[in-house]
């Protein structure tokens, strides 16, 4: 039973659902469907039809209302689909009330995000932060699971006051998450020699939200080769690099993302990947200035980094990648009506952002290789700062400065 966690690659039809609510109105409920359909996509999924529902909060039987659920198992029947997927967590009582009528594989945002984690994690690192993952999610799901076998164990010997089935893995999962935590310590202090021994060179972390292409931005300045893609959390995996800017040698990392509606216990059990931007001297959050809704994610990261940080103000450039993938539509001159974010052009967009950040901003292309240059000066200049209140007496950097500012006569 336990071992049997989400991670097998099988390509299944699937429905989604999701929820209009007080806090949650129609414009938000879409985006988050259609991230939702990002993530089942990068899963293995394929996204048939999305379901919406008006309600003042979610039904804490089925989630959804009786008639809607109605109308999704006729869907399910008429369609052959083996998956509903709900963009919000469920209880195990949802999910077994939603199972009972559906007769499909429910997930919930949370497992499909752990089904990515566990399908996407490389080393033994990763593989055990999502492992331990995996188990924290299932805790509290374990009546639902073993609803079958809810029975005093007896037999021979076995008289008395025995124990249920549920408390007996309740048991063996809280040992082995005990163990897990153990491992992971372990694991920290083996990162945390190893980021001793990298010396004193500037350590410089790319943060940002997922699939904002924080690895193809590496690969362009690493000159290395990342597994970059475009689907959710393709790096699971901390990846560090030399990088050399002119005279000047310092340390990149590659850092799994963030998303919206990440639960807590997820973003604990990777707080040990996260290690690189916590003792990280500069901090470059990459940004998708494609994306409709960037700003909001530059808020869910700048939020995962107070926690994660401690609520550090650590040094940062902003990076809006992808203005290659830009778009925007003009306003009609006779359009008398309020302007929207889908009219605000790239031009804009830079002048207000540059003009609102207190620290460095670029707007760059890191598939198309547009203002790298802009980009490395920047890294450089901010990178040197760091480097030179480390090294006051090392004066190899001056060189190319004196011998730039000589005066010929």
């Amino acid at each position: 039973m336990i071992d049997q966690i989400l991670n097998e690659e099988i390509t299944e039809k699937a429905v989604l659902v999701g929820l209009i609510t007080e806090q949650q109105n129609e414009t938000k409920a879409r985006e988050y469907l259609d991230e939702l359909a990002f993530l089942a996509d990068t899963a293995g999924a394929k996204t048939e039809k999305i379901f919406m529902q008006k309600l003042p909060y979610p039904n804490p039987r089925t989630f959804v209302g009786k008639g809607k659920l109605e109308e999704i198992r006729a869907y399910i029947e008429d369609n052959d689909i083996g998956m509903a997927i709900f963009d919000d967590d469920l209880s195990s009582k949802q999910v077994l009330n939603i199972e009972r009528e559906l007769k499909v594989k429910i997930l919930d945002r949370t497992s499909l995000i752990l089904d990515i984690f566990a399908k996407r994690a490389r080393t033994a690192n990763a593989k055990t932060q999502v492992e331990l993952a995996q188990y924290q999610y299932l805790l509290p799901r374990l009546t639902r699971m073993w609803t079958h076998l809810e029975r005093q164990r007896g037999g021979i010997g076995m008289r008395g006051p025995g124990e249920t089935q549920i408390e007996t893995d309740r048991r063996i999962i809280l040992n082995r998450i005990s163990w897990l935590k153990e491992q992971l310590r372990d694991i920290d202090k083996q990162k945390a020699v190893q980021r001793k021994n990298r010396g004193k060179l500037t350590r410089v972390a790319l943060v940002g939200y997922t699939n904002a292409g924080k690895s193809t931005l590496m690969n362009v300045l690493s000159k290395s080769d990342v597994f970059a893609e475009n689907k959710l959390f393709a790096t699971l995996d901390t990846t560090v690099r030399k990088v050399i800017i002119d005279n000047l040698p310092f340390l990149l990392t590659d850092t799994v993302g963030f998303i919206r509606k990440l639960p807590t216990h997820l973003v604990d059990s990777f707080k040990s990947t996260l290690d690189e931007v916590r003792e990280a001297d500069l901090l470059v959050h990459v940004v998708d200035i494609s994306h409709p809704n960037f700003e909001e994610q530059i808020e869910v990261v700048d939020k995962t980094l107070r926690e994660v940080c401690d609520g550090a103000d650590k040094p940062m450039i902003m990076v809006f990648n992808k203005i290659d993938a830009f778009t925007y539509t003009p306003k009609d001159e006779n359009d008398l009506t309020p302007g929207t974010r889908e009219n605000v052009s790239l031009e804009e967009l830079e002048r207000m952002w540059m003009s609102r950040l207190p620290h460095d901003c670029v707007f760059i292309s890191a598939k198309k290789g547009t203002n790298i240059e802009e980009l490395k000066q920047m890294l450089y200049e901010r990178a040197k700062e760091i480097h030179l209140t480390r090294f006051p007496y090392n004066d190899f950097l001056f060189q190319k400065y004196d011998s730039e500012n000589i005066d010929p006569q």
